[in-house]
């Protein structure tokens, strides 16, 4: 029982620390750039974070693990927001950029509409669809790239040195690297202790992914957003969120589909209907829809979207172990 507790601390201390090089390398890279922290954080550092998702569900296709390969990417979509992001809100509201918001958050709700589409009509992925999530991911990245060639919402970053000016382009990638390494690897250190623990309590694989993996895997981005708030770079949070979530979609998703294609988990039913087609799909769009159409209408967030989140969040966490 010690091994488990000091890699559990061990892995608690690698996400802090982590957390820490990555949103310096992230910061630097922006401001040298002067690149908008809210695209930065919804690309490089959006793909940081989504590393431990990618590895968990790669590696449960491998296993022909649907349960979970699926709940993995549609829990970590709904910790994402109504849990991580929904802290960040509350802690800070404020404006945000709009232009910098578009592109991100336009991808993410085309991907899970068709995503949901699949899920509602066939209820199987299949290979081919898994490509298709993979060449979105591929086409966003270049958009991104483009937008940010072109210097879109570049008015975010240019209020803020870099500490001292003494950083160099080197230091900033070294820093996002073994940030993002550091992360990673402390994630999959508390993932794989709470995946042990619930299986031996005998909670089904899609509860497991929708909970316990799901919040585990996202523990990056909540490093991220704790440790971005406390250096003053709120955007830079808001943007990973947006940025992991469709990641989520798009690679994380597409990924496992791609290697062993899977059907909808249907291990849990409410009212004899596929619970995850009646709470978790809706329950994932509803979290989205909530926290980006006020800050796409009025460019700014409110501490009540934070409040409402976490509550919608933690209704959701007792549902899935309790219901």
């Amino acid at each position: 029982m010690l091994v488990p507790v000091l890699l559990f601390l061990l892995g608690f201390l690698l996400l802090i620390k982590g957390g820490d090089w990555f949103v310096d390398g992230a910061v630097g890279i922006a401001h040298r750039f002067h690149l908008p922290e809210l695209l930065i954080g919804a690309t490089v550092v959006s793909i940081g974070t989504t590393l431990p998702e990618v590895m968990v569900s790669s590696q449960a296709a491998l296993q022909h693990n649907a349960g979970i390969s699926y709940g993995n990417a549609i829990g970590s979509i709904i910790c994402n927001t109504s849990l991580i992001a929904a802290i960040t809100i509350a802690a800070k509201p404020g404006p945000v950029s709009r232009k910098s918001l578009i592109l991100p958050s336009g991808a993410f709700f085309i991907a899970a509409v068709i995503y949901s589409l699949i899920a509602y009509t066939s209820g199987e992925f299949t290979r081919l669809e898994g490509i298709m999530f993979l060449c979105m991911f591929v086409l966003y990245m270049y958009l991104s790239v483009r937008q940010m060639k072109n210097g879109d919402g570049a008015e975010s970053s240019e209020e803020e040195e870099t500490d001292g000016n003494e950083s160099t382009m080197t230091k900033d990638l070294l820093l996002l690297v073994v940030g993002a390494v550091a992360i990673a690897f402390g994630a999959n250190l508390l993932v794989n202790n709470g995946t042990l623990i619930a299986a031996a309590l005998g909670v089904p694989d899609s509860v497991i992914g929708l909970t316990m993996v799901a919040l585990g895997t996202s523990l990056p981005e909540l490093v991220t957003a704790i440790t971005s708030l406390m250096k003053g770079h709120g955007a830079l949070s808001l943007g990973n969120v947006i940025g992991a979530n469709l990641f989520n979609i798009i690679l994380v998703s597409g990924m496992a589909i791609t290697i062993s294609p899977f059907a909808v988990p249907a291990e849990k039913t409410l009212f004899g209907i596929n619970s995850s087609l009646l709470v978790d799909i809706p329950v994932m769009m509803g979290v989205m829809l909530l926290m980006c159409v006020p800050a796409l209408k009025n460019e700014r967030l409110y501490r009540w979207q934070g409040i409402l989140l976490l509550c919608i969040y933690a209704c959701f966490t007792i549902y899935q172990f309790v219901i």
